[in-house]
């Protein structure tokens, strides 16, 4: 399935690479899907599905874009993680910028904690 441009401020902020893997969500039709991201130009908003992945969504649709990393339990156990999160507008301005992360907190225990940073430039 064909890649995803992405305002590069966008990638930037929540720390996507060009070229790395992310899945998607269509919200407005249920359909999810992998592909890659291709850097936008700064400043535009810009989210756009391109090749069989234009088909899958339409003009308008809410899609949730996310990626991950597959991290050792014991490691996470050990140093924690964490994960920044953009909830953007109609216009793919960022409206919430939530820092989340797993907090070592005892043995085999860890702690999530959800902040909303007011300035995250």
């Amino acid at each position: 399935v064909g890649s995803i441009t992405i305002d590069q401020d966008l990638m930037d902020l929540v720390g996507l690479l060009p070229l790395e893997e992310v899945e998607l969500v269509n919200l407005n039709n249920g359909k999810r899907w992998s592909t890659y991201t291709i850097p936008g130009e700064r400043g535009t908003g810009e989210i756009c599905p391109n090749g069989g992945a234009a088909l899958l969504c339409e003009p308008g649709d809410l899609l949730i874009i996310y990626a991950y990393q597959m991290c050792d339990r014991a490691e996470i156990l050990e140093h924690g993680h964490q994960a920044r999160v953009v909830v953007a507008d109609e216009h793919n301005r960022v409206e919430q910028f939530l820092c989340q992360s797993l907090t070592p907190v005892g043995r085999d225990q860890v702690e999530f904690n959800s902040a909303t940073v007011d300035n995250p430039h």
